[in-house]
């Protein structure tokens, strides 16, 4: 019975997505139209370059496509749902249901991103037909360990995401939490600029901060960059995290909702 209501959940956010479709377009459409930037800005870096750091120009295609995908998983739609419970109150509504509040925005946010990677593969479907020279997932193996990868990512990503909603416990506005959060995930995670990149002792940094399992590890799982051991490894540190943050949230939950203070109520 606990597993059907949160399985409700799921499907009621996916529909809630489909009623403010437009909402959801235009989100997607703006993360659409930073693809073409970068990869307008990487060309233009690679030009004249066989490889840099690494990546040839192939490799850079497809790390921009997979990282798209990655990034499209959970998007601002979903972030915004979370600190919107909280900033205007509905979170009180919460408190008398008889479910888990941070299973059940886990469940609403998984609901989302089914719709969310639909797009996201169609759109990388059609855009690696005209990308020149960017190959994907190029065996069954690799295909298998992107796939856990990627599942993964979502769990560390939303981790994250949810940490950073139940600050809005002591802030009166969640944009600037939003945007902040957004700033230095893109940045450590490598979807910015692959953390190979990056001058050796910030790597260190970046590598023993759980943002790399977002699109560092996926991406380059993906690539076929590393091994199965490898890749292997690199899941286990995402699920290590995933328990980390999760239990943080749990932490972070109980001691908000015990001194809670809602426009003074």
């Amino acid at each position: 019975m606990g597993i059907k209501k949160y399985y409700s959940l799921a499907l009621c956010s996916m529909q809630n997505t489909l009623a403010y479709r437009l909402s959801f377009i235009l989100n997607f459409a703006a993360n659409f139209i930073g693809l073409i930037a970068m990869y307008c800005l990487w060309q233009a870096v690679y030009d004249g370059r066989a490889q840099l750091s690494g990546f040839t120009w192939p490799q850079m295609q497809s790390y921009l496509l997979i990282t798209f995908l990655v990034n499209s998983m959970l998007s601002y739609y979903s972030e915004s749902g979370i600190t919107n419970k909280i900033i205007d109150g509905s979170v009180m509504m919460d408190l008398l249901k008889p479910l888990h509040f941070q299973k059940a925005r886990l469940a609403e946010t998984l609901g989302s991103c089914v719709l969310e990677g639909i797009l996201s593969c169609v759109l990388i479907g059609v855009l690696a037909v005209f990308t020149v020279g960017a190959s994907l997932l190029q065996d069954g193996l690799t295909s298998f360990l992107f796939l856990i990868s990627l599942l993964s990512s979502i769990l560390v990503k939303f981790g994250i995401v949810y940490i950073t909603a139940l600050l809005c416990f002591w802030t009166m506005s969640g944009i600037g939490l939003i945007w902040a959060r957004m700033a230095v995930t893109n940045l450590l995670s490598g979807a910015l600029v692959p953390l190979a990149f990056f001058p050796p002792w910030l790597k260190s940094i970046a590598m023993l901060l759980p943002f790399q399992g977002i699109v560092n590890t996926p991406v380059t799982i993906g690539l076929g960059m590393t091994e199965m051991i490898q890749a292997l490894q690199l899941i286990a540190i995402q699920w290590i995290w995933i328990i980390i943050l999760w239990l943080l949230g749990k932490w972070m939950w109980s001691w908000a909702v015990r001194q809670i203070t809602i426009h003074g109520g």
